[in-house]
């Protein structure tokens, strides 16, 4: 079973998204699952700090 997904909008600099979407193509994703990669990675990376 697929996870529960939610759709937001957010604002970002434009250089921002030009270096996000050329990761993103790079590594063959869509630029929403990269974002929700990285933003995943990060969090997990925060928590074990965090304890």
């Amino acid at each position: 079973m697929k996870p529960l997904k939610k759709s937001i909008s957010i604002t970002l600099d434009e250089p921002i998204i030009n270096q996000v979407q050329e990761l993103a193509d790079y590594e063959d994703r869509s630029l929403s699952s990269y974002i929700n990669m990285v933003l995943k990675k990060y969090l997990e990376r925060r928590n074990v700090k965090n304890k």
